[in-house]
Parts: C-alpha cells; sequence; structure tokens
C-alpha cells in the first residue's frame, strides 16, 4: 500500500531548466541550497585523520562531539546550561525533520504545524504517520491536538528571521497545547541585516524563550551551510533531555548513526569559527551583487533577512518569473513549491560561482 505523500515539486522545473541550459553562455542555477566552495580543510584533514573505522560508532555520538556541540550553542547561540544527554548528532537534518514525527509517535488525529512558506519536509514528516499537516505562523491559530509545531528561523525560502519575543509567544501556545516545538534553525550563522549581520540569529533554546525550561522544546541545526558540509550529512538536534533519550532510543533500534569519521570532522568543525566567516564573506558578497542587479532589473526582495536565498518577487505568478528567468539563462526556485504564500516570489540561491553570480548580475542588468 503507498504512503499519500506530498508531490515532489522539483521534477516540475525541468522544462525552465531545459530553456535556461540553451543561453548562449550557459545555464546560472540558483534554484538549490547546495554549497559550491570548498569544504574547509582543517575539517577535510579531521575526516582524513579519522578514516581507521573500524567499529560502529556510537549513535549519540562520542563525548568529544557531545562536548563540541554543547560549547557551541554556549558560545555562538547563548545557550547554556544544556549538557550532554541534551544533544544528539544526526545524519544531517532533513532525516531527522522527515523523522521526528515517526519517532515521537504521533499519527492520526494528530496535527503537525509548520510555517505557511516552507519547504517540502514538515508537511512530509506529517504523511509518513497520517497526522494532519497545518500551515500557519500565528500561535492563536494553533488548533486543540496539535503535537509537534516546527517553527523554521532563519526561513527557508523567505529568509525571514523570529525574534526572540515571537519565538518565546511560540513556545508559549506550545506548551498550552502539550505540544513538542521544534526550531529548524540551520541557516542561523548567515545573517545579513541589522543585528543580525554580525552575530547568529535567535535561538530557540535561549533562556529568554524558554525561561529556563527545555521542556518540549527542541533546536535543529546542520553544518551543510555553515561549513560547506553537505556531502558529509552532518547535522544535531538539542533541547529537552526526555525527548533526546526518547528519540536516541529509536535510533539505536534503527541504526542510524552518523559515521565516525564524520563526527570527527564535526568536533573540529564546530571549534573553528575561522571558515565560517570566511564562506559567509563569500555569500555576503554574492548576495549584494546579486540583490543590486534583481532591483536593477525590477524585482522586489522581501524579508531576507538572513540565509542562502533572496525572496524575490515582480508581482506576478511565480511560474511567470521563473520563464522569464529561463529566458536569460537563469534557474531559480517559483514560490509555489513554498506553500499558497509564496505564490508571487520566486526563490534565488546565492550558491553558485562568484562567475555565475557576475553572469546572473550581468544578464539581469540587460
Amino acid at each position: 500500500m503507498a504512503l499519500d505523500l506530498p508531490d515532489f515539486p522539483w521534477d516540475a522545473l525541468a522544462p525552465a531548466a531545459a530553456t535556461a541550459r540553451a543561453h548562449p553562455g550557459g545555464i546560472v542555477d540558483l534554484s538549490v541550497g547546495s554549497p559550491v566552495d570548498p569544504t574547509p580543510a582543517v575539517v577535510r584533514e579531521a575526516l582524513r585523520d579519522a578514516t581507521d573505522a573500524h567499529a560502529y560508532p556510537q549513535v549519540a555520538g562520542t563525548p568529544a562531539l557531545r562536548a563540541a556541540i554543547v560549547e557551541w550553542y554556549a558560545r555562538r547561540r547563548g545557550v547554556s546550561g544544556l549538557t550532554d544527554a541534551a544533544v544528539l548528532p544526526t545524519i544531517g537534518s532533513k532525516e531527522l525533520i522527515a523523522g521526528l514525527a515517526l519517532w515521537l509517535g504521533l499519527g492520526p488525529g494528530d496535527t503537525i504545524v509548520y510555517p505557511q512558506a516552507a519547504y517540502p519536509t514538515y508537511e512530509l514528516g506529517a504523511a509518513l504517520v497520517g497526522a494532519t499537516a497545518f500551515a500557519s505562523d500565528d500561535p492563536t491559530e494553533w488548533p486543540e491536538g496539535t503535537r509537534l509545531i516546527w517553527l523554521n528561523s532563519p526561513g527557508n525560502p523567505d529568509g525571514s528571521v523570529l525574534s526572540i519575543e515571537r519565538l518565546r509567544a511560540a513556545v508559549e501556545r506550545a506548551r498550552e497545547l502539550g505540544a513538542v516545538i521544534a526550531g529548524d534553525e540551520c541557516y542561523a550563522e548567515l545573517g545579513w541585516d541589522g543585528e543580525w549581520s554580525d552575530r547568529p540569529t535567535p535561538c530557540i533554546l535561549d533562556s529568554r524563550v524558554v525561561g529556563g525550561d527545555l521542556t518540549g522544546v527542541l533546536s535543529v541545526y546542520s553544518l551543510s551551510k555553515q561549513s560547506n558540509l553537505a556531502g558529509y550529512r552532518a547535522g544535531f538536534v538539542a533541547g529537552d533531555p526526555e525527548v533526546i533519550a526518547a528519540l536516541l532510543a529509536v535510533r539505536k533500534h534503527a541504526g542510524l548513526m552518523p559515521p565516525a569519521p564524520v563526527q570527527q570532522a564535526m568536533t573540529v568543525a564546530l571549534a573553528d569559527e575561522a571558515h565560517v566567516a570566511e564562506q559567509k564573506a563569500r555569500y555576503r558578497a554574492r548576495r549584494d551583487r546579486l540583490a543590486a542587479a534583481l532591483v536593477g532589473a525590477g524585482f522586489r526582495i522581501d524579508h531576507s533577512e538572513a540565509g542562502l536565498y533572496l525572496w524575490a518577487t515582480r508581482g506576478e505568478d511565480s511560474w511567470a518569473t521563473i520563464s522569464w528567468l529561463a529566458d536569460r539563462g537563469i534557474l531559480a526556485a517559483p514560490g509555489a513549491f513554498y506553500g499558497v504564500a509564496g505564490r508571487q516570489h520566486v526563490r534565488v540561491a546565492l550558491t553558485t560561482t562568484d562567475e555565475r553570480i557576475d553572469a546572473a548580475a550581468d544578464r539581469l542588468a540587460r
């Protein structure tokens, strides 16, 4: 019996991709947020040094990795008081997002809330267990029967950032409902505007949000974006030790364990801030050039305070904009992929080379 899964939207982008590839100067692919820059040497060296991985890795993570995650939350996110029992490495963050509802024992009759503009994995997690998926950014709308709430800040696709006050209101409502609330925060190191330009965006585990009580609250993170480790599948979750223990028990049974060399690479990556700042500077330069070119071509950029994307609109159906860009050899992602809220926007990724960013800017200027 087949699962009733949401459509996988990327297949619908194939005709626009073909048009963009036919451009005399080649395609500028800004549709997917997959890093193109090298994995930092310090991380690759750590991976290489750990390749004698003859024994099974630890599902809970090595003591060194757990300590590095705890220390990173304190140093970079302002979250103190975590212990080894409050953190858990994952095989990237997407598998955790897709599987969390299952591992929490949710099913038909339960509701899972996720953002109105969101990438499809939250809805997939609900479909896998037969739960009701409910898209809403307003805590007052979240219904009784809600058992899991997903926040995404900085947001994919729109780059919006939730303030401490909005995070606190969401956590308070989750506790009224008796729901687990999870913040998907993998773009936290990539803030661009105002106060986020030189420090990470707010964390759902911040004491100003949770009031010193982690009950029912999780933070999900990935090193794919800040450290160019998408191919390593290097993520982790932190928060309520009781929920973490429940996830660990399931993951032990299922054998969901990051490879030992990856765990060592994560440990080193979390301790090194220099490569994160270097990569952020690359993205900032690309963002500045691309944003100026889009505005010059008549686009308006909404939100986009953080993350790897520009959330842009020409005030028309997103597929019309995709066609306009494809005729110029540029491929973006239609906002329609991310829910009704995105039907007049396109998501433009910063994850291509400087040469391709310059090519896109030149084409938009023409």
